[in-house]
């Protein structure tokens, strides 16, 4: 219900009005004939992607869903399955990797094609979509995970280690990022995540994530912190900091923030509302997290009476003229010289 009613808010609405020369102008919103989900399954189960990117497409209101997602061994997972049944979705493709986007975009014989390809995946799956945008649209390159927290002080390291690992332990690939200016919290939690990692079942994929890709900044002073996160763009951005709402407004790009020392990035990933599939890989500079309207398209409309096309038809006759395309012009002086 929390994401349903999130999303709901996102609606747009038509516009339709008539201006000072009496042309109707507007736009209209309708969701897309089908929508692929893609559902990460390869090395775990996320029931809550299917649910991230079924109910926004729900409220978009989109007919058809179809969900591609891996199943390793060919079993299927009950919860995701159970995801499934409570989002409304119409068809679920035992498939996964760039080939399930593939599908997807083109159709096979027993696969039928989308309008829109949207969800998280590995390298793999984030290059498909990329590839295929344009045959098949899409919500944004999304995957692999990213987490930065900017954190003072004031923190208990073992909150700042766990949220750091929440995405290691996603895949290998993950990046895991903090900024601080205390340099003991930095020592802290670099041993408490050494700690943790002995005793996650996720250690593994964890550990390769963090010693490959995990790294701890310390500056001399927070004030460098904004600049520094919006030169990473990253998916994830923690503001463990006394003061977060005023980080918050010098910060220009993220894919979602979570605000204060008790908002860790999990309660994103699952009940809190606003929608976990995000941009990454820097793309936050330009774009944004899944919502409504990556399934939805706006068509806008021009109705134009005898004299709101004598007041405007002129200046477009002259435009056309001026651009070498006389049939163009030809079109609208027809209709005012009869």
């Amino acid at each position: 219900d929390r994401i349903r009613a999130y999303h709901a808010a996102q609606l747009p609405e038509d516009r339709d009005y008539t201006d000072g020369i009496g042309m109707r102008l507007g736009a209209r919103w309708l969701p897309v004939d089908a929508a692929g989900l893609y559902v990460p399954g390869g090395r775990a189960a996320y029931p809550s992607s299917l649910l991230m990117n079924a109910i926004p497409a729900k409220v978009a209101g989109v007919e058809r869903l179809v969900v591609a997602t891996p199943t390793p061994k060919g079993v299927s997972n009950p919860l995701v399955l159970a995801a499934a049944h409570i989002a409304g979705v119409d068809e679920i493709w035992r498939i996964g990797g760039a080939q399930a986007v593939g599908a997807l975009a083109y159709g096979t014989k027993r696969i039928a094609s989308v309008d829109v390809v949207t969800g998280p995946g590995n390298a793999w799956v984030a290059e498909a979509k990329r590839q295929l945008y344009g045959a098949v649209g899409i919500d944004m390159v999304a995957g692999p995970s990213e987490i930065l927290v900017i954190a003072d002080k004031d923190n208990d390291p073992a909150w700042i280690a766990a949220d750091l690992l929440s995405q290691a332990e996603h895949d290998p690939t993950s990046q895991s990022i903090l900024i601080t200016d205390d340099a003991q919290l930095a020592g802290r939690v670099r041993d408490t995540i050494e700690s943790m990692l002995g005793s996650l079942e996720t250690g593994e994929t964890a550990r390769q994530s963090w010693e490959a890709h995990g790294l701890i900044v310390i500056v001399d002073d927070l004030e460098e912190a904004p600049a520094l996160a919006d030169r990473l763009a990253a998916e994830h951005v923690e503001l463990m900091v006394a003061k977060p709402q005023a980080m918050f407004g010098a910060i220009r790009h993220a894919g979602s923030v979570f605000l204060g020392r008790h908002t860790p990035e999990a309660v994103g990933d699952y009940i809190a509302g606003p929608n976990h599939v995000l941009p990454t890989g820097r793309r936050a500079r330009f774009a944004s997290g899944l919502s409504v309207l990556d399934f939805m398209k706006r068509t806008s409309f021009i109705d134009a009476s005898d004299s709101a096309l004598a007041a405007v038809g002129p200046a477009a006759v002259k435009l056309a003229q001026a651009e070498g395309l006389p049939a163009h012009a030809l079109s609208i002086s027809v209709r005012l010289n009869k």
